[in-house]
């Protein structure tokens, strides 16, 4: 039986090229999303008769049923990895943030993965042994970032709940692991990092001579984090800097953040 990926955020940017990855190798792949017309893009990508679509809002927990119900339906009952990818950004300064980008930040980066946990774990205790959940955190839930203090705490949380279910999953044999990228090259960047914002985040991180890695480079991680054992897979110049700082220069760090410029907004 072939294996199967369910993968949110399917319509585009880093869902989009992990199903690409996992379609060249033969897998089923299920695409969630809100973005039908995204996922039907990302469908004519993949091989004919190795994916299906499922339009799923990550912040409704009774979605969530229904369509790992329809996935399994499509996939002949097997659901061997789950990748709780859907995330939107938010930058700027916490008091310029509005209540609802805040909620709306923190239902869908932290608890739709929570939700995602939850509706996934019956599929994935299956098929176990050799089943995943893996997460998509961010180099933010490494070192707080200036200027995304919303977004770095759903990234922090992200985390914690990939630590958590490692230990509490580990007796059921399920794999649960999370990527750790940078600015990676996807359709989030040109979004402005909030509504008081008149430019997008691509030119902030340009201006500031930050790296972007190639989404092809999260695809390849989402890859070797599925079949690897390491609990977080970083990916980018960025995110390796920050954990080597984190780790072994905390002061320097700090320093630098407390004087550095704020790609994601004031």
């Amino acid at each position: 039986m072939r294996k199967t990926i369910f993968i949110t955020g399917g319509a585009s940017g880093i869902g989009r090229a992990v199903a690409e990855r996992f379609g060249r190798e033969g897998w089923f792949v299920g695409l969630a999303d809100i973005d039908e017309a995204g996922m039907r893009e990302t469908a004519a990508l993949l091989p004919a008769g190795a994916s299906s679509i499922h339009k799923l809002d990550v912040r409704d927990r009774e979605a969530w049923d229904a369509a790992l119900s329809a996935f399994a339906k499509a996939s002949d009952g097997q659901i061997d990895v789950v990748f709780n990818n859907a995330g939107i950004p938010l930058g700027g300064a916490v008091i310029e943030n509005t209540p609802g980008e805040i909620e709306r930040c923190l239902d869908i980066n932290l608890k739709g993965v929570l939700f995602g946990a939850q509706a996934a774990y019956p599929w994935l205790k299956a098929s176990a042994p050799g089943s995943c959940l893996l997460n998509t955190a961010s180099a933010a839930g490494i070192y707080g970032t200036p200027g995304a203090s919303v977004y770095s705490a759903t990234k922090f949380g992200v985390r914690a709940i990939t630590e958590s279910l490692d230990a509490e999953w580990a007796p059921d044999g399920i794999k649960v692991a999370s990527l750790m990228p940078g600015f990676i090259d996807t359709p989030l960047l040109d979004h402005a990092p909030h509504q008081g914002s008149n430019e997008d985040i691509r030119g902030r991180v340009t201006d500031n001579k930050l790296e972007i890695s190639p989404v092809s480079a999260v695809a390849d991680a989402a890859w070797s984090a599925v079949h690897g054992t390491r609990l977080h897979t970083r990916v980018g110049r960025t995110a390796n800097q920050l954990a080597f700082a984190t780790r072994w220069i905390p002061g320097r760090l700090r320093k630098a953040m407390r004087g550095s410029p704020r790609p994601m907004g004031r």
